[in-house]
């Protein structure tokens, strides 16, 4: 059984409304409760234009990464997502494998621990909340010492609850 973060984002439509469903989703496809971060509205990375919530999950799963994959990405377009959308575009959910249990994978269109995540606020702070003393699969580096070289954006804990 295979321990994942799944981070999850939305910049469009009810934002929160998507959050709880993509909540009731991940508990619908985890064999265990699933532990959830706090949500956290930052402002969008890239040309994308309006601010985004975010948070970070813990499943479990008998599900293979690239399975995964393929049940996030399906999930995603189920819920309005356009299929290959432009980098960096407005999205009405976004589901990432940030990590799954300690492995490091990088296959044509799968990167775990995802390639972007430690220069992202928006990940690792909802990550630091889930496990205080997370270290990067790939190189050990700790939680606070990513969060303290990640580009700083403006973030924001929320009253929200997924």
């Amino acid at each position: 059984m295979a321990e994942v973060v799944i981070g999850a984002g939305s910049n469009l439509g009810d934002r929160h409304a998507v959050i709880k469903k993509a909540a009731d989703y991940l508990s619908r496809l985890s064999a265990a409760t699933v532990r959830k971060s706090s949500i956290w509205e930052s402002d969008p990375v890239g040309p994308a234009k309006y601010p985004f919530l975010n948070a970070a999950a813990v499943i479990h799963t008998e599900l293979s990464p690239s399975e995964l994959l393929t049940t996030l990405k399906s999930h995603e377009h189920a819920s309005g997502r356009e299929l290959n959308p432009e980098r960096w575009s407005p999205r009405i959910l976004d589901l990432d494998i940030i990590a799954y249990n300690s492995l490091v994978i990088q296959v044509e269109n799968l990167i775990i621990p995802h390639p972007e995540y430690h220069r992202r606020l928006f990940v690792l702070l909802p990550l630091q909340e889930l496990f205080p003393d997370w270290q990067d699969p790939a190189n050990g580096t700790d939680i606070s010492t990513l969060i303290n070289k990640a580009p700083d954006i403006k973030i924001t804990k929320t009253e929200h609850i997924w």
